[in-house]
């Protein structure tokens, strides 16, 4: 799939990650639309990167916000060929801690922007990708969700997160074999520790002691990397129901 010319569509792309993949697609040629929930931040953005961009607030736990969103992408720009889902939130709790049990309402949560979020503009998404006319190889749209490295080896007190991010991961091949009659491909990424606003509310010493976790290189991921590879992964035809880990190598020790 070609990014220039692109109607994109990226959920929590106001910082981080997110922002990241905007600059990427925005650089690229492509028309993007930012989905978050932070207005002044993404309207900040969309300002700074121009004419090309525009930021619809939404809350991925809302169906009709969401459709609203993807609705505006379509009227805004032709179309829709792409979608990122980076919209996340970290939760760090014990099942059953010195203060009690995991609070239901936060497991909840967790699972509603992580992984039904991430579901929900997929779902839409593909809704409206099937309708377009396919390029020269078939394709009809491509969707890039964010997963962790903490599907695979959660730590304790990431039973919430683990249960959101590994739920991403495994519906990434079902989705990708239901709509390969649509000429749609997915694929996800799962990065590793990674200098974003999740982390950026961390002390140094802290933030230090996890860069040194990671073999090589030694230093948490830069949101540019990530959308480095997001971009191979709408470009390259071949990826398809995949999940990438992009974390330098770390293994998750269980605290």
């Amino acid at each position: 799939m070609k990014i220039s010319g692109a109607s994109a569509l990226v959920s929590g792309g106001a910082s981080g990650l997110g922002a990241a993949t905007v600059r990427m697609l925005v650089a690229g040629g492509a028309k993007v639309t930012i989905v978050d929930v932070n207005e002044q931040v993404a309207s900040a953005l969309a300002a700074e990167l121009g004419s090309s961009v525009i930021f619809v607030r939404t809350d991925v736990t809302k169906e009709n916000e969401v459709k609203a969103a993807i609705d505006r992408a379509v009227e805004r720009h032709g179309g829709l060929q792409i979608a990122v889902t980076a919209a996340g939130i970290g939760t760090a709790e014990k099942l059953v801690g010195k203060e009690g049990m995991h609070d239901y309402g936060r497991f909840v949560r967790t699972i509603s922007i992580n992984l039904v979020g991430t579901f929900d503009v997929v779902r839409q998404a593909a809704n409206v990708m099937q309708r377009n006319q396919p390029n020269e190889e078939g394709e009809r749209g491509v969707l890039v969700t964010t997963a962790s490295v903490a599907a695979f080896e959660g730590q304790i007190g990431q039973v919430a997160y683990s249960a959101s991010k590994g739920g991403v991961v495994a519906m990434t091949l079902p989705i990708a074999r239901e709509l390969a009659r649509s000429g749609i491909r997915i694929a996800t990424v799962a990065p590793g520790i990674f200098d974003t606003p999740l982390l950026a509310g961390l002390p140094e010493e802290t933030r230090k002691s996890l860069a040194t976790q990671v073999p090589f290189p030694a230093r948490l991921g830069r949101p540019a990397e990530y959308a480095e590879l997001v971009k191979h992964l709408i470009e390259n035809s071949m990826i398809n129901g995949e999940t990438i880990r992009i974390d330098g190598a770390i293994r998750m020790a269980p605290r």
